[in-house]
């Protein structure tokens, strides 16, 4: 089990930018993590857990404690029947180049969400109409205080809108189900390729961001609302709304967490005093 102290977590979130954590700790394998989980428990000391740091922002006064990392160790696909068991760690990505390569329709909604599964799990991912509650069966965690192993089913994991019953409970998804279909390759290969052009075109995927910043409110999109707040280029330090896409806040270099932080709080207090809709980070923001 890595150990490290005093980390730079922009080197391990998407934004690229943030303060330092207390400590970073890669446990290799599922015992490891239970070991880790009680040890942390026992030691009474603040912890999160890590995948991709795809939807994660570290404050510049960082992290006074555990930052609980699962990566390559729990990486694996593979195929049963028309299902795909995928570790935590597995990136959203491979996940997608397996189900293409064993021609399993169902996931190319996914496929080019940045990030692991294990946190597509935790915040019930989505994109272009699809959510990973639609193909999840089942998922198995380790219990936060270290007590062991249980197995949640699709009902179990309690998910909705970008929410999912891990946020609540602490616990770790170590694997996720992935209930998929038969289908055609060159059919799968083609959404894939049309979802990635569409995205291309629409995102600023050439600099680092968390992706969507906001979730989106009831009855409204959080892009659009911010575009026709004539906030599309508003800048912070190093930080940006995007001018390709409202609804992205980028580092467009250099930028502090506190100048995404500042930038979040200017664009929400606009959108409220123009339209009176509160616009939650879909990002988790950890730190003081």
């Amino acid at each position: 089990m890595e150990r490290l102290e005093n980390v730079d977590m922009g080197r391990y979130t998407s934004f690229r930018a943030g303060g330092k954590a207390k400590e970073l700790v890669m446990p290799e394998n599922t015992d490891e993590l239970i070991e880790l989980m009680k040890e942390i428990r026992e030691s009474g000391r603040k912890y999160i857990v890590l995948g991709n740091g795809s939807n994660t922002l570290i404050c510049d006064s960082g992290f006074d404690g555990v930052v609980v990392r699962l990566g390559k160790a729990f990486s694996d696909i593979r195929r049963d029947g028309n299902r795909l068991i995928c570790g935590s760690g597995a990136l959203m990505s491979s996940v997608a180049k397996a189900a293409l390569g064993e021609n399993l329709t169902g996931f190319e909604f996914a496929s080019g969400i940045p990030g692991s599964i294990g946190g597509a799990v935790f915040m019930n991912a989505g994109a272009y109409g699809g959510e990973m509650k639609d193909i999840v069966e089942e998922v198995t965690v380790v219990k936060k205080d270290g007590s062991g192993v249980s197995v949640l089913s699709a009902e179990d994991m309690d998910f909705s809108y970008r929410h999912s019953i891990l946020e609540k409970t602490g616990d770790i998804a170590v694997s996720a189900v992935l209930k998929l279909e038969s289908g055609d390759h060159e059919q799968i290969a083609l959404k894939m390729s049309e979802l990635t052009r569409r995205r291309n075109e629409k995102q600023p995927v050439q600099y680092p961001s968390c992706g969507s910043f906001f979730k989106r409110p009831e009855g409204y999109f959080a892009g659009k609302l911010i575009q026709d707040a004539g906030l599309k280029g508003l800048t912070v330090g190093g930080a940006q709304v995007s001018e390709l896409h409202s609804g992205f806040i980028i580092n467009r270099g250099g930028a502090s967490a506190s100048d995404i932080i500042d930038l979040m709080h200017l664009v929400q207090n606009i959108v409220y005093d123009k339209f009176g809709v509160k616009l939650e980070p879909e990002v988790r923001i950890i730190g003081d």
